[in-house]
């Protein structure tokens, strides 16, 4: 006889029968001692982490194998519960295995390719944040979990922290790879202690105590807040601050003189202006480059009463402030505190000279700025030390000692190298460079790694791509350049942007210029950024030794290949002084630069040292 209740379903009906329902089947049965293990294992990646000193491609090996274990824990026990799939929770146990699965091949490859790059590897640790946080998300929405709003605010506490590895990725894989190893020992043992506190029907324990559940809460929730705090903060920081635009007066009239040095328009400036001085911004005509015509704009400080008689001129070459208009000191708040300025005030309102400044094309005016381009940056000089003969209302001598630091160390030095050719009507009575880029090529090898290096190589790259668009620099960067370069770019180097341009610096994950573009022509063209004179005048080169930018032993290199080729160079090291310190007010070099100066335009005998360089 037939019955007509209907028999049970088979077992293969209510729980599959497949390969891939057996495997979730044993590892169900297993589920404790694999929670147990994973956990060991990433908690063990993470004290590693914190412990052990490494470099890039060792943080990403390592960071490989953690977010590989996080990736098989999910894959695992995801849905590994019980019943799970009963009480809906189907779609997440999906969800929660392909996200698992993602992570797994994700972190296999940065174990595998360590070397395949920091940006690709800051990229994924990145999104396998991401899928962490999605990942946990998806685990709080199912069907009968645990502390919901917990785990939400987990997840975006997360996403926070995703978003800081896209504004710090070199110290997401450096410095912050002490965060992430919290991170990966927090996870593991989250792990560990969900395996101990689980049911025995497999369920995760919910009887939690009210004050547990509250300080998990809470601790999620502070996470949330400080996650976002850095993100935010790390945005406005590498943001900088709104750079000024250039007005009217820095647009040329339509009808431009063709001589270069012709003064075309001055204004007053009265922000920044030492005691007992007056100054002006201008604007006159010089040349690209290439030699065609082009605009510039610039600076002249006078005493507040210059007198009748004609008045000792000082040439100034600036140093690094950036590459665009809204960089030029003309524009800053503080137009004469680039470089030697306290040195330059004094011989303004105690001696008597009148200093003139370019800005150089490209900052003030439209560009290209040619950065470090030695020739162009000595006719930009010149042009307003031209202009400044024709300024009305004050005498200028044709007689000229000329001073620069760093960039502008490497200006002067070429701006006395072309006197002869370029601007003859000029009588060079001494050349004066401090911390000068002098040997380019070198000094590009030495700091390439280097964030000061990498920051300037970026304003090189944004620049020589226009300047020189035959060596198309811009389409052989490193990987993970291109972006940087052009963040840092658009960063004046000097002000309350100077710090963003450093810390963007920092981020930059290799260096900016790969060996075989240094090999080829591009190397070239650095090369002949040096200057090698002969120089018209005597030369004083200045250069701390505790300088981080421009290397002590190249400045020092440079000066005994001078000498060697019967350059006489006095050459003066301060220990203990960096870059910016060498020029500061308080720098011994201050009142030496100054007695100096007049000594050269008194006529005093010069004092080269060649016989007498340090070792």
């Amino acid at each position: 006889m037939v019955s007509n209740e209907s028999a049970p379903a088979p077992a293969s009906r209510r729980t599959g029968s497949g390969p891939f329902h057996r495997l979730s089947a044993a590892i169900g049965r297993q589920a404790m001692p694999i929670r147990i293990v994973l956990g060991l294992g990433i908690a063990a990646v993470g004290v590693v982490f914190l412990l052990v000193s490494m470099s890039v491609q060792t943080v990403a090996l390592v960071a490989g194998i953690g977010i590989l274990l996080i990736g098989i824990a999910l894959l695992l026990t995801s849905g590994d519960t019980a019943g799970e799939e009963q009480d809906g929770g189907h779609a997440a146990s999906v969800v929660g295995r392909v996200l698992g699965g993602l992570l797994a091949l994700l972190g296999a490859g940065m174990a595998l390719w360590p070397a395949a790059g920091a940006p690709l590897l800051s990229a994924l640790i990145g999104i396998a944040l991401v899928g962490f946080a999605v990942a946990t998300a998806a685990r709080a929405v199912r069907p009968g979990a645990d502390q919901r709003t917990t785990a939400l605010i987990a997840a975006a506490a997360t996403l926070a922290v995703a978003a800081i590895t896209v504004f710090w990725p070199v110290l997401t894989l450096v410095v912050f790879r002490l965060g992430v190893g919290a991170w990966f020992v927090f996870v593991g043992l989250q792990l560990i202690v969900r395996a101990f506190v689980r049911r025995r029907s497999g369920r995760p324990s919910t009887s939690r105590r009210p004050w547990q559940r509250w300080l998990r809460t809470i601790g999620a929730t502070v996470s949330l807040v400080l996650a976002v705090a850095v993100a935010a903060g790390s945005g406005s920081l590498l943001g900088g601050t709104p750079l000024p635009v250039p007005d009217a007066f820095y647009t040329p009239p339509a009808e431009v003189p063709s001589k270069p040095g012709t003064l075309i328009r001055s204004e007053p400036l009265t922000v920044g202006v030492p005691d007992g001085a007056k100054a002006w911004r201008i604007l006159y005509t010089t040349t690209h480059p290439d030699g065609s015509p082009a605009i510039s704009s610039g600076t002249i400080l006078a005493p507040a009463d210059p007198g009748p008689d004609p008045r000792p001129l000082l040439t100034v070459a600036h140093g690094t402030v950036g590459v665009v208009p809204g960089c030029a000191p003309s524009l800053s708040d503080a137009p004469f505190a680039d470089g030697a300025g306290t040195a330059m005030a004094d011989m303004v309102t105690e001696h008597g000279w009148i200093a003139v400044t370019s800005d150089y094309i490209g900052l003030g005016t439209t560009g290209p700025h040619p950065y470090l381009v030695g020739d162009a940056e000595a006719r930009n000089v010149w042009d307003a030390s031209r202009a400044a003969l024709g300024f009305p209302g004050l005498k200028v001598s044709t007689d000229t000692v000329i001073w620069g630091h760093s960039q502008g160390g490497q200006g002067s030095l070429w701006t006395g190298q072309i006197a002869g050719s370029y601007a003859p009507e000029f009588t060079v009575k001494g050349v004066a460079a401090f911390a000068p880029a002098s040997d380019l090529y070198g000094l590009a090898e030495a700091i390439k790694t280097e964030t000061a290096g990498k920051t300037v190589s970026a304003y090189i790259a944004a620049t020589w791509d226009r300047v020189f668009p035959d060596l198309e620099v811009s389409s052989h960067l490193t990987p993970g350049s291109a972006g940087p370069v052009q963040r840092i770019s658009g960063l004046c180097f000097n002000g309350k942007d100077g710090l963003a341009a450093i810390l963007r610096g920092s981020q930059v994950p290799n260096q900016v210029f790969p060996d075989a573009l240094m090999d080829g022509p591009f190397g070239d063209t650095l090369k002949e950024q040096e200057p090698t004179g002969p120089f018209p005048a005597p030369v004083l080169v200045a250069q701390g030794l505790a300088d981080p930018l421009v290397k002590p032993a190249l400045q020092h290199a440079w000066v005994q290949a001078r000498c060697a080729a019967g350059v006489p160079i006095d050459y003066r090291t301060y220990p203990g002084l960096g870059h910016v310190e060498l020029v500061g007010p308080d720098s011994p070099l201050t009142p030496q630069l100054e007695k100096w100066t007049l000594d050269r335009w008194a006529g005093a005998p010069a004092t080269p040292d060649c016989a007498h360089l340090p070792e």
